[in-house]
């Protein structure tokens, strides 16, 4: 498979800044976009932050994102994946599960860290694949109270 899987560094941020538009877009959320290329710089220097990009033939097919955070329940960190996204052109050729299996081996594993994320409950696609992997997939309902929203009650 001529797939690689790296590390993004900071001279990535404008790679990763043009991949996580992409995603968004393709999510009708790209208007929630609000990350630059130079906060993504300071990001990829941070040791708690991991991106993975694949390269398919030297150019970039997708990427993976998580960040490592306490779980108070255990008192020990989990990783939080935050998006999984290849580009479509090059789905159907196991880059998702290359980046998958490269974050796993890559991060998680030294350190045992259970790794947690979440999906659409629509996108039935994503649970199979998540399910091939081997992933235990439960249903819960995700809230997120933005800034506009709180701040009116206060």
């Amino acid at each position: 498979m001529p797939t690689t899987v790296r590390r993004a560094v900071p001279e990535d941020a404008e790679l990763v800044r043009t991949l996580i538009g992409e995603i968004a877009d393709h999510q009708d959320e790209g208007q929630y976009v609000t990350v630059t290329a130079d906060r993504w710089r300071e990001l990829l220097a941070d040791d708690t932050v991991t991106v993975l990009i694949a390269e398919y033939d030297g150019e970039p097919a997708g990427y993976v994102s998580a960040v490592r955070r306490l779980h108070l329940w255990t008192g020990g960190d989990v990783l939080g994946l935050d998006d999984l996204y290849v580009r479509e052109r090059f789905r159907g050729q196991r880059v998702g599960e290359l980046l998958m299996l490269e974050l796993a081996r890559q991060v998680a594993l030294p350190h045992k860290l259970t790794i947690t994320w979440g999906m659409r409950e629509s996108n039935e696609g994503a649970q199979r694949f998540y399910a091939r992997l081997g992933a235990n997939l439960k249903t819960k309902v995700m809230a997120s109270w933005p800034y506009e929203a709180y701040s009116k009650s206060l």
